[in-house]
């Protein structure tokens, strides 16, 4: 296995800036964390980064039309932990503990009125993956394209918000169908996995909701205002897998804002510039260079 590794990462849903455009911003916002969080230059991993808002979207996000671009926080020092104690368990506010009461009520039912309100008015994109084949298969396909393309190699994938979903059901696939394809670390980041719904359509398509057997270690984490997570923590939800590799779930602070000033605790750059995804990255980088040196 190549000991230099690599770190994939898939966005979320909604429409995006152009390809190259929004590759650049992913993976500035992770050196941006590495150097303000850890003191450490983030200019030495190997990134791909997987865009599908094209199958969408006729045309990508530019200039103005953008009101969430990416850029460098005008702070100093590290960017905002998530302080233990403070919130015990991802969305333990009244929101989440209102939608895990209906999400009960949801599964006994077998009627998800909830979910479908949040998922057609409020990522539409997940929406329309569900309810349109060609397109999830598109989706899955540029995804595991690129798993394929780098198997060999330690790879830590980022996946956003409905990218977590995506990354779920293709790597549930590649169990299936290229079971020597591995992921070193699955990171999920304000997912929407949580959700009945989801949880559903994974039944429907792949049995038990469980932690891929392709995957060595997930980590899943949110911010307890971000709305996709509402659903709270994954390991209640996904049992580990056949190598006993659960979920471990860890709440983090979304400092992202918007060029007017106003917060986004869902936005992808707040989320990859985190502690706690920081030291996830320089762990799974340092580990590749002392391979390297005993190699």
């Amino acid at each position: 296995m190549d000991a230099a590794g690599i770190i994939v990462g898939i966005h979320g849903l909604e429409n995006k800036p152009p390809r190259d455009e929004k590759w650049r911003w992913w993976r500035a916002a992770v050196a941006e964390g590495l150097l303000r969080n850890c003191g450490r230059d983030g200019g030495e991993f190997s990134f791909e980064f997987v865009y599908w808002a094209d199958l969408r979207y006729d045309h990508p996000l530019l200039g103005e039309a953008n009101d969430e671009p990416y850029r460098p926080d005008e702070g100093s020092g590290p960017f905002p932990r998530h302080q233990p104690g403070s919130d015990a368990t991802l969305n333990d506010g009244v929101i989440g503990k209102v939608y895990r009461g209906l999400a009960a009520l949801q599964s006994a039912t077998g009627a998800t009125p909830l979910d479908d309100a949040i998922l057609e008015h409020r990522f539409d994109d997940l929406w329309h993956y569900h309810s349109e084949t060609p397109f999830a298969r598109q989706v899955r396909r540029r995804l595991i394209d690129v798993l394929e393309q780098h198997a060999g190699r330690r790879t830590f994938l980022i996946a956003h918000s409905m990218g977590s979903i995506i990354a779920y059901d293709a790597l549930r696939m590649l169990e299936r169908e290229a079971p020597s394809v591995r992921v070193e670390h699955l990171v999920t980041l304000g997912s929407p996995l949580g959700l009945a719904e989801v949880r559903a359509k994974i039944g429907e398509e792949n049995g038990e909701a469980r932690v891929p057997n392709n995957v060595d270690r997930w980590t899943n984490m949110a911010d307890n205002r971000d709305l996709a997570a509402v659903a709270g923590e994954l390991s209640d939800t996904f049992v580990p897998n056949d190598r006993g590799v659960g979920v471990t779930d860890m709440a983090v602070v979304n400092a992202y804002l918007r060029p007017n000033g106003s917060a986004n605790p869902h936005k992808s750059y707040g989320y990859l510039r985190t502690p706690e995804l920081s030291e996830l990255v320089l762990g799974f980088m340092s580990q590749a260079r002392t391979e390297r040196e005993q190699g």
